[in-house]
């Protein structure tokens, strides 16, 4: 099993700070250092270059980094399959999860409140980032798990399809725009507020225009933003058109904060995949973790 040392060890390594270290495993910064130290005298070498405030690994570091994720993988492992084998047995698992903006915000809550409470021994933490971000949180070693919009070309990550939505235009329920049906060649005339450079929104919305001839650099895009919700923030006090997830903006569909406008020759999906650093298929928190959450999906659709 791992041992608290290599669990400080972990946490140093992945944040590359004894400070935010020590903050997040809510012990004293002399104590991260001292549990450092003591392993760095057992492996008769060091672990991390320190330069003033920068830490990072020497090679040493990222070979017991890389081990130890491994070591980690399969102690998860071990303790669910003892867990089937004795229900008394029941030590906490640890699941780091990512998910972009629209999984994360609309879709996951309810979904991981009924996971949590079928599997108490499960601490979770779920990181809410953009597509691009979660990828390179995953490769990175800081997440376990990740959820992104489509697939990228990366050869030691594997993917698991979770959901499809769908991305529609929307505007202020006082924008005249949300009386007419447009057509992909109106959007050449109608100011646009978009989504930022990395969010999968703004990538399968770039790739649909590209299929219709249409290139986005060549549209009146007035503002991009960071976030969904501050994309809905914005476009309810603008006249903008903007381009957002159907599950992010149901609520404010059915007040009418918003208004869905029809664009007759443009539809635009985003799908949604599971991630896992190959390697990891067969990790069973990971393999029960998708399979729940997919099953929940389909009952609360």
């Amino acid at each position: 099993m791992i041992s608290h040392k290599h669990v400080v060890f972990l946490e140093v390594a992945r944040q590359l700070s004894f400070t935010k270290a020590a903050q997040e495993l809510f012990i004293s910064q002399s104590a991260i250092s001292k549990q450092v130290k003591a392993l760095e005298e057992y492996y008769k070498m060091g672990l991390f270059d320190r330069n003033g405030a920068t830490v990072s690994l020497t090679p040493a570091g990222k070979l017991l980094l890389q081990k130890l994720e491994q070591v980690k993988e399969l102690q998860n492992e071990l303790h669910e399959e003892f867990s089937q084998l004795n229900a008394q047995f029941s030590p906490q698992v640890t699941l780091g999860l990512g998910a972009s903006t629209t999984i994360s915000l609309y879709v996951l809550p309810p979904v991981l409140s009924a996971y949590l409470n079928q599997h108490p021994n499960v601490q979770l933490s779920l990181r809410n980032r953009n597509s691009q971000n979660i990828l390179n949180a995953l490769l990175d070693h800081d997440i376990d798990l990740g959820i992104i919009d489509g697939i990228y070309k990366v050869s030691n990550v594997t993917y698991t399809p979770f959901l499809t939505d769908e991305v529609i235009a929307v505007c202020s329920p006082r924008n005249p725009l949300q009386k007419r049906e447009l057509e992909v060649k109106d959007l050449f005339h109608i100011p646009l507020a978009l989504r930022e450079s990395g969010s999968g929104t703004l990538a399968v919305l770039e790739e649909a225009l590209e299929a219709k001839g249409v290139k986005l650099a060549d549209l009146p895009v007035r503002v991009r933003l960071g976030g969904t919700e501050a994309l809905k923030n914005f476009v309810r006090a603008d006249t903008c058109l903007a381009f957002l997830p159907r599950q992010a903006v149901k609520k404010e569909l059915a007040s009418g904060e918003l208004v869905e406008v029809q664009l007759k020759d443009l539809q635009v999906f985003r799908n949604f995949n599971f991630i896992q650093r190959k390697g990891t298929e067969n990790n069973v928190p990971y393999k029960n973790f998708i399979k729940f959450m997919k099953q929940q999906y389909s009952i609360t659709e």
